[in-house]
């Protein structure tokens, strides 16, 4: 499942994605609430998209990516199962993201796999959050469900990635769940080998 992606999202459009989906930009946040990364991995700092309380604002807030361990002997919990469960009560979050990675093979380095969300210049991978614990940062994991037609190729799990037109959808849930967690069809996501395996 996704424990790596790439952040590469321009300024000009992210605002301008904001802006076609009449979700407002507060005033204060500027391109340095959006950092580059080629790597995001787990336990590292990175933004995620959530309501700011108004209607239809959406703030860029730092977090580190892994909920924490549930017991003594696990890891972070990064991706989180969708299926069947409710989320009304949850802290929900976008993930922006230039493309994400999955990766095949049985030797390392495995095969890398980037994909994009075809006809966007970013996607978001809906997510949840959590408040900062004693001196824990927020921390934010994704969720993920069946892999669409694009994936099954690759992985037997996806992340969850959302059309434009239902990012605010997910963050004030006005939609089921059932309708906004799933796979993609055929054809939205773009995938490139970027590191071939090494056998």
């Amino acid at each position: 499942m996704c424990n790596d992606y790439e952040q590469h999202i321009l300024w000009a459009e992210y605002c301008r994605m904001l802006e076609s989906l009449a979700l407002e930009i507060p005033t204060h946040q500027t391109e340095l609430d959006l950092p580059q990364a080629d790597d995001i991995h787990i336990n590292d700092p990175a933004p995620i998209m959530r309501a700011a309380g108004d209607t239809g604002v959406v703030e860029l807030v730092s977090m580190t990516f892994g909920f924490p361990p549930a017991g003594p002997k696990g890891g972070p919990v990064f991706n989180f199962r969708s299926e069947g469960r409710q989320f009304g009560s949850s802290k929900r979050c976008l993930v922006p993201a230039s493309a994400f990675f999955e990766f095949t093979g049985t030797k390392y380095p495995k095969a890398k796999h980037r994909f994009t969300l075809s006809g966007s210049p970013f996607m978001a991978i809906a997510g949840l959050w959590r408040e900062a614990v004693g001196n824990k940062p927020p921390t934010f994991t994704m969720l993920t469900t069946e892999p669409g037609p694009d994936i099954a190729p690759y992985h037997n799990r996806q992340v969850v990635v959302l059309q434009p037109e239902n990012w605010s959808a997910w963050l004030d849930l006005t939609k089921t769940e059932a309708e906004l967690l799933q796979p993609l069809p055929a054809g939205s996501l773009g995938v490139e080998t970027v590191r071939a395996d090494s056998s």
